[in-house]
């Protein structure tokens, strides 16, 4: 469960630095990145993709974090 916290929290943060947003906290950086992993693990198993390991984690997390990000920006305007 810790694992999935710090994962969740790097994933938040690196797409954050990614999409160019600004700093938003640890809090909001665990959710995205937890939501990022849903939404990641879903869209690249859509298209057949699977990433293994740490690595793989972090970067399904930030790959479903992006996403969310950029809807929220699409859905802004």
């Amino acid at each position: 469960m810790i694992w999935t916290v710090v994962v969740g929290i790097v994933a938040g943060a690196v797409a954050c630095l990614i999409m160019g947003r600004e700093r938003q906290g640890c809090l909001v950086n665990l959710l995205l990145g937890l939501a990022g992993g849903f939404v990641g693990g879903n869209a690249l198993g859509w298209i057949g993709v699977e990433w293994h390991g740490v690595t793989g984690q972090i970067g399904t997390s930030v790959v479903g974090a992006v996403i969310i990000l950029w809807l929220c920006a699409k859905l802004k305007r």
